[in-house]
């Protein structure tokens, strides 16, 4: 009697989350995930990548590699089994080409995940891009495009002078436009400007990219109404920062979500003490996922942005002990793969985010 009450147990907890994120194959989870310098270790002349070579500072071999792609698949695989189901669409930013990414999708954790690709090279010159992994039976491809950055028709001042415009170099957004049960969807990866040099007018860098996946974004809408948009990406700001608040439109509460806005469901996270990465023991959301005003206010029947836990966030940070340091100045934090310039095996410095839609 005791076994039978056991095995009814676990078949109902694993329908309640097959229920949760799979109920008739109508919900699906979306998420980004910085893969933290995910470099091969071969020397391309065209990108700088003399550090992540196996005679480079960060000596770079192939069993380092190895552990790296292993470590990636892993959390993959882990919010996989934490969610009942495979992400259909993963954002990721910090790789250097399309074979590492074909290597991480052939991964024995989740090579069963069938994985399909969406990448350019871009220009960035420490030669790492963004892409976007999908589901072929999820996620119907139509098009995409690499979007430069670019200053031409931007609204705001900028501190910089046109040589150190025609110098500056970053990376493309990625735009994919695709069906999810016959409803488009448009979603765009970015990587933006870093942190460092504020004082050059970095916070505009990041505050430019922000305008430019808005723009596009708004074409997008104009082209296909009611089409669904997910921004997602390291934005190197949190929600609150005005490349995301002002610039890209989100707004913390989807009451206030307009037609011309974008819903953030980590900026109350954010508030409320979450992050998915540290620096001088401050946490921040910078692995955004923002949704447009379709998603939040769909019609009955269409695909909407659905909360998650008993808080009612709409977004999730995932973390997991085996990501996280255990003890150590840096307890509690991502278990990155370098530290200190040496190589402790982690995972990245970031932690992954994710939303679920559902209808």
């Amino acid at each position: 009697m005791k076994r039978i009450f056991l095995i009814f147990c676990f078949a109902a907890l694993f329908s309640a989350g097959l229920s949760a994120q799979e109920k008739q194959g109508h919900s699906y989870v979306i998420g980004f995930y910085n893969l933290e310098n995910l470099f091969d270790t071969y020397n391309d002349p065209a990108k700088n990548d003399e550090e992540f070579l196996p005679e480079g500072k960060n000596k770079w071999t192939e069993a380092k590699y190895q552990k790296k792609l292993q470590n990636m698949a892993k959390v993959i695989r882990s919010m996989r089994d934490d969610n009942g189901a495979w992400h259909a669409l993963l954002g990721v930013s910090e790789i250097e080409n399309r074979l590492v990414l074909e290597d991480l999708v052939m991964e024995p954790q989740i090579a069963e995940a069938n994985y399909q690709i969406i990448h350019y090279d871009g220009p960035d010159r420490r030669g790492v891009d963004v892409a976007l992994l999908y589901k072929p039976e999820v996620f119907t491809y139509l098009d995409s495009e690499s979007i430069p950055f670019t200053f031409e028709g931007s609204s705001i001042d900028f501190i910089m002078n046109q040589e150190q415009k025609d110098y500056f170099k970053t990376r493309d957004i990625l735009m994919v436009h695709g069906l999810i049960d016959g409803e488009h969807f448009a979603i765009y990866v970015a990587h933006l400007p870093s942190r460092a040099g504020g004082k050059k007018g970095g916070n505009q860098l990041r505050d430019r990219g922000g305008e430019i996946m808005y723009n596009h974004a708004m074409m997008m809408q104009e082209k296909y109404p009611g089409i669904k948009i997910i921004c997602m990406g390291d934005m190197n700001d949190n929600p609150t920062d005005p490349s995301m608040a002002e610039y890209l439109h989100g707004k913390e509460n989807i009451e206030d979500v307009t037609p011309t806005d974008f819903f953030c469901p980590f900026t109350r996270m954010l508030k409320d003490g979450h992050g998915s990465l540290a620096y001088q023991g401050v946490w921040s959301i910078y692995d955004l996922l923002l949704v447009n005003d379709a998603l939040v206010h769909a019609p009955e029947g269409e695909f909407r942005l659905r909360p998650l836990g008993k808080k009612g966030y709409y977004g999730r940070v995932y973390r997991k002990p085996f990501m996280t340091n255990q003890k150590g100045q840096y307890k509690d934090q991502p278990f990155r793969t370098f530290s200190g310039g040496a190589f402790i095996g982690g995972y990245s410095d970031h932690y992954p985010t994710y939303i679920v839609i559902t209808k």
